[in-house]
């Protein structure tokens, strides 16, 4: 017998267990040896645990400070510090919106009170003759003496002569003075007004008005009405505190269970820009989650506006961490905050645009290079501002190409007619096919643009097979510059009976394949329904604003996929707050209005942006009258990739020349004219130039044996495709 012990066990060293195994002799046979070896290490290892072995805590001793010590306080202290610089003196924007704020107010303030002076004075006047009289009053009883009567009186009934007569000298000595003063100041003021009266009138009844203000003062009776004309405020809150948060997350039902933690505040409750901020750990186990679900309700328990509640969670530190913003004036109710590109300035699509605000006032940017935008919601909602604050950012960069098709016909986006490379305003056929005809146009010039890249070495894209501005600065001859093709009210092309196919297949490849190359498709539609927002578009978008919808599908169908139930709520803005929603790109959504821009601003800028442009040379297309040729690389293959049912490998001709005419009535409508045999040998020549040919197939869930194709010998779709 051979005993082992090794010099670590599951890294400890000299370990607490002796392993003891037998040795096999030499000389036996293997698998006797191998059994008994086996026999053995079962019934003769031995573990002892040596018994002196003391237990481990699983919790880590504190290395920190003693609880209570000063260090400990000072650790504590360093720990939520508050910052050396004030937030609105670091933050150049706060400062001066503060500053230009505090100057309007009381500027405000002093305007109201100016122009209701004359009511003021007037009040004063009317209590003259009582202000007046007290003062007459208050003066007889000081030249009187009148407060040590009561003390005279009181020696006198006392039959106390000596001190009678020691406070009647008193008296004697103080009134006499004041009688002299009084009678040598009404002279003096009488015979100076008489004199003034005739000498200088105008100062003189000045003066008197002034003295029957003066005294006016001290006529107001206690249930009079205030001198002062008071500003009450409706839409400005009341501060909030520890007790209302407890209190309104009580209310919800968000509150520690018996024996357990329960709300905690994480810092102090404290100003944040035009509100305040409170950071609160719910319950052990309550994610942040359960109040956004409950943001109405929590604007009921505190007995204020929704659009001043704004609850949200801060996943940085944990879910249960709630940050809950609440506004001190209702921002639904307040003055608009203008554009920062209203007046001057210049935009990048290859930088975020600047769109709106957020609830506290910030500034809200927009990216949509190498992305795409979809903007839904109800009718009245605020599209139309959006589509404004949108399409204005991107005229005001001059080497975006803007391509919009208003589908309305109302005009909303007139204002840019002038810049655009294409515009097209209406809801007849003619427009749904002009805006078909722009997204090919757009496959087209993506794929242009793929080959170009792709021929490029990698040394000029070390950021990827991208277009970027240094690429379309480096080659201009290439025309890479963004472009921008905006499609308002959407779910005219994507519910028309011939188009809807067609449009979804064309927007779906767009946006999934065009990005990278600087094609942008922004989509907007006031029906963001399943049958008006294909899945295959919604799903794809990257960039998403919800508006005011009805319903949680309808959130969902443009938010995304579970946004409702991660607090992401478009359900709860009113149809009042116009073109305020939350825009989202991937899970996370920020709420935000976006800029009101008047229609006779619009033009202004829209102005601005033609002269950038003109000066620049990047004209093109109908701003310069020219004819502009959407152009259309799709073949027929194409087609059939998009209209191929999945999951299926074969189907007979015909059946792909009724699918294939629902899709491009414009190209295959007279094919279905023709007999089967015919619609058959038009599909036939039109594949040949691809070396694709149709064969005999038996296909017994339709028709038995026809002419047909399979799936397999479609040729794939090559690179940048």
């Amino acid at each position: 017998m051979t005993e082992t012990a090794p010099e670590r066990v599951n890294g400890h060293s000299d370990p607490k267990v002796a392993l003891l195994k037998l040795a096999t002799e030499p000389g036996t046979d293997t698998a006797a040896s191998f059994a008994d070896d086996a026999r053995d290490t079962l019934t003769e290892t031995i573990i002892d645990v040596v018994e002196t072995t003391e237990p481990r805590p699983v919790d880590p001793p504190n290395a920190g400070a003693e609880p209570g010590s000063w260090l400990a306080e000072k650790q504590a202290y360093l720990a939520e510090a508050p910052p050396v610089v004030p937030t609105f003196l670091r933050n150049a924007a706060e400062f001066v919106d503060a500053a230009r704020w505090t100057a309007s107010y009381y500027a405000h303030v002093t305007a109201f009170h100016a122009l209701r002076a004359p009511v003021y004075l007037a009040r004063l006047l009317l209590r003259a003759p009582r202000g007046a009289g007290r003062l007459i009053v208050r003066w007889g009883k000081w030249v009187a003496d009148t407060e040590a009567r009561p003390v005279e009186a009181k020696a006198a009934a006392s039959a106390d002569i000596e001190a009678w007569l020691a406070l009647s000298r008193e008296h004697s000595r103080r009134v006499r003075p004041r009688r002299i003063a009084s009678i040598a100041v009404a002279t003096a003021t009488g015979i100076t007004t008489l004199v003034s009266a005739f000498l200088v009138p105008g100062w003189t009844l000045a003066a008197a008005v002034a003295a029957a203000a003066l005294a006016g003062l001290n006529g107001e009776k206690r249930d009079s009405k205030p001198l002062i004309t008071r500003y009450v405020a409706t839409n400005v809150m009341r501060r909030l505190d520890s007790t209302e948060v407890f209190e309104a997350l009580a209310a919800i039902g968000i509150e520690g269970k018996k024996g357990r933690r329960g709300v905690e505040f994480a810092s102090e409750v404290m100003r944040d820009g035009p509100g305040w901020r409170a950071e609160v750990d719910l319950p052990p186990g309550v994610e942040a989650t359960a109040v956004l679900e409950k943001r109405a309700a929590l604007a009921a328990a505190m007995r204020r506006p929704i659009s001043t509640v704004w609850p949200e969670a801060d996943r940085t530190a944990h879910p249960g961490r709630l940050v809950l913003w609440v506004a001190q004036r209702d921002p639904a109710k307040a003055g608009r905050k203008l554009w920062p590109l209203m007046k001057e300035g210049q935009a990048d699509v290859y930088q975020p645009l600047p769109f709106g605000f957020d609830p506290r006032g910030n500034l809200v940017e927009i990216t949509l290079m190498y992305s795409n935008l979809l903007v839904g919601g109800i009718p009245g909602s605020g599209k139309t501002s959006c589509a404004l604050a949108i399409v204005l950012g991107v005229a005001l960069d001059p080497t975006a190409e803007l391509w919009i098709y208003e589908l309305k016909g109302s005009g909303d986006l007139d204002a840019v007619k002038p810049i655009c490379h294409r515009y097209v305003s209406g809801d007849e056929d003619e427009d749904l096919e002009a805006a078909l005809a722009g997204m090919r146009s757009g496959i087209a010039e993506y794929q242009r643009r793929a080959a170009f890249v792709r021929s490029l070495p990698a040394s000029e894209v070390p950021e990827g097979r991208k277009v970027t501005r240094a690429l379309a600065e480096k080659y201009p001859e290439q025309n890479l510059g963004p472009r921008v093709i905006v499609i308002d009210e959407v779910q005219e092309l994507f519910t028309h009976p011939d188009y809807k196919d067609e449009a979804a297949a064309l927007a779906t490849r767009l946006i999934k394949k065009a990005r990278a190359y600087g094609i942008i498709l922004i989509l907007l539609t006031q029906n963001p329904d399943a049958p008006s927002l294909p899945t295959s578009v919604s799903s794809s978008v990257g960039t998403r604003l919800c508006l005011a919808v009805m319903d949680w599908r309808a959130n969902n169908n443009v938010l995304g996929t579970g946004a409702y139930d991660r607090g992401m709520r478009a359900t709860d803005i009113s149809v009042d707050e116009q073109g305020t929603g939350i825009l989202a790109r991937g899970r996370e959504g920020i709420t935000v209005r976006a800029a009101f821009i008047k229609q006779t601003e619009a033009e202004d800028i829209a102005a601005r942006a033609l002269a950038l442009r003109t000066a620049a040379g990047t004209l093109s297309g109908q701003s310069v009258g020219a004819q502009v040729e959407e152009l259309d690389v799709e073949t027929v293959v194409d087609h059939l990739r998009a209209i191929w049912p999945d999951g299926v490998e074969s189907v007979h001709s015909h059946r792909l020349v009724e699918a294939l005419a629902a899709y491009r009535p414009d190209l295959y409508r007279p094919w279905t004219e023709m007999d089967a045999a015919g619609s058959s040998t038009a599909l036939s020549v039109a594949l040949k130039p691809f070396k694709v040919s149709t064969r005999q197939l038996t296909i017994r869930d339709c028709c038995g044996g026809a002419k047909g194709l399979r799936w397999a010998d479609i040729p794939a779709p090559e690179d940048g495709e």
